[in-house]
């Protein structure tokens, strides 16, 4: 096989807007201050068409409280720097098992009929504990949100895309973990360390799998991200383990999901990639 030619100097130089006609379905973008609404503003920014996913009920039961999904998609339609690009969004519980599937088939219809991005970052916050503590339903719970409604949506788009034509570029998977292979691991959160494990565990596997549809899976754990869960000394004592002296801020990571995005980073799979700002464990 002949070897692919080097670069010119235009191929060097960077296309401001990287995913300009290229389409995106964000999970968990429900909240001005998530991460989810972070990642969907720089996918805009960078000229994709987003499909904003939300389950208002799950976080009104929260401390932070829900926000207005009109709002949400009207903050990131202002992102939006390709004219032909667009925001729409729409509800779903994801602890449906029929759910996942209908997910990826009304966003793709709603953004002309094909799916170029998958970043399913939603996840079950509350009932969970430590090992003590846990019961069968807090398994039950954060199974079914938290991993089997990801493979489900993989698997659904892994369907979409294999009706493209073949090796159709801009295939993105992008899924999020947390700090459970980290130095002490999440004891007090059991059910949720256990599910986010899953994912990044099923990462490699995913990515051999979509290869051959020319998509690439990756995994991001964006370590502790401010989005208004905690506050007071709690909060101060973690900032100081970071040597920036702050926490990570949602941008943090989308910065990085953004990229992987991109055709730049179409050497990238089957990755656990760490965006935690060098925290000390």
């Amino acid at each position: 096989m002949p070897k692919l030619p080097q670069p010119t100097a235009a191929e060097l130089r960077r296309d401001p807007l990287p995913l300009r006609g290229r389409t995106a379905l964000v999970t968990g973008a429900s909240r001005r201050g998530g991460i989810g609404y972070a990642i969907a503003r720089r996918l805009a920014a960078y000229g994709a068409s987003v499909y904003l996913h939300h389950h208002v009920p799950h976080d009104a039961e929260m401390p932070w409280g829900a926000d207005r999904p009109e709002d949400v998609a009207a903050s990131v339609r202002e992102a939006l720097a390709d004219p032909d690009a667009r925001v729409v969004h729409g509800p779903a519980d994801l602890a449906d098992a029929d759910a996942p599937a209908a997910l990826v088939a009304t966003a793709a219809e709603a953004l002309g009929g094909r799916l170029d991005i998958l970043v399913a970052n939603h996840a079950r916050s509350g009932m969970d504990g430590t090992l003590d503590e846990i019961d069968a339903s807090m398994l039950d719970v954060h199974w079914a949100v938290d991993t089997r409604s990801v493979i489900l949506l993989v698997q659904a788009y892994a369907r979409l895309r294999a009706g493209l034509a073949p090796r159709t570029p801009g295939g993105r998977v992008m899924m999020m973990t947390s700090g459970q292979d980290n130095a002490g691991g999440m004891p007090g959160e059991i059910a949720y360390g256990l599910q986010k494990g899953a994912l990044a565990s099923a990462t490699r596997s995913l990515a051999t799998t979509l290869a051959e549809l020319a998509v690439t899976v990756n995994t991001v754990n964006p370590g502790p991200v401010d989005t208004d869960y905690m506050t007071g000394d709690a909060y101060d004592a973690i900032a100081a383990l970071f040597p920036a002296g702050r926490w990570g801020m949602p941008d943090d990571p989308a910065r990085l999901i953004a990229w992987l995005a991109t055709d730049e980073a179409e050497w990238i799979t089957g990755q656990v990639i760490h965006s935690e700002g060098g925290i000390r464990q």
